[in-house]
């Protein structure tokens, strides 16, 4: 059987909504994250941490999550971590995408059994929301962040660009524009919900 696991990665937040408290916001989003990601079937859960995050990735994990501590908010340290646990699959997303529903968690992992490496788009602010690879990682996928990325960096490094295939897009809460895209019909993202107020 194989060992999958879906790894938060407590991105840099620079943005909050007027009146909203950062941390508390930042604190939100990656809690709902996290809140989704343990109740998933199909993979373990994780968090990924610089030291300075520690306590808040401690703060919202659920009992017995791993927290894989990292140097910086990039994406090869995660897969590392996540192969040196013995997982054969792992996928690293942004921990400010709150409302993203479970089907887009399959559909980041579902490639990699024909695939190296899965990347979903973070719609139109650019950079990523995910990234799944086999495990051990390629040797020739180079380190990223999501804020920058794209599947076009990946793909100039692979043997093919048909290594690199793309996912459906999720939204990440950079900036005003994208609180338009939230759904309140969609289930879960109860904590950022409550901090809009609604």
């Amino acid at each position: 059987m194989t060992r999958r696991v879906v790894v938060t990665m407590l991105v840099p937040v620079p943005w909050s909504p007027p009146g909203v408290d950062l941390t508390a916001w930042r604190a939100a989003m990656a809690e709902d994250v996290v809140d989704l990601l343990a109740r998933l079937a199909q993979a373990e859960a994780a968090i990924a941490a610089m030291p300075a995050d520690r306590a808040l990735a401690e703060e919202i994990a659920w009992p017995g999550m791993r927290i894989y501590e990292i140097p910086a908010p990039t994406v090869l340290p995660v897969l590392a971590a996540a192969a040196a646990d013995g997982f054969d699959q792992a996928a690293v997303i942004a921990g400010d995408a709150p409302d993203v529903p479970g089907m887009t968690l399959g559909k980041l992992l579902r490639p990699l059994d024909g695939k190296a490496v899965a990347v979903a788009p973070a719609g139109p602010g650019g950079g990523l929301f995910g990234v799944a690879a086999g495990l051990p990682a390629p040797d020739w996928l180079v380190d990223h962040d999501l804020d920058t990325a794209s599947a076009q960096l990946l793909r100039r490094t692979a043997p093919t660009p048909g290594d690199v295939t793309s996912t459906p897009p999720w939204r990440r809460l950079r900036g005003p524009a994208d609180l338009a895209g939230l759904d309140p019909a969609l289930e879960g993202w109860d904590n950022t919900r409550a901090l809009l107020g609604g």
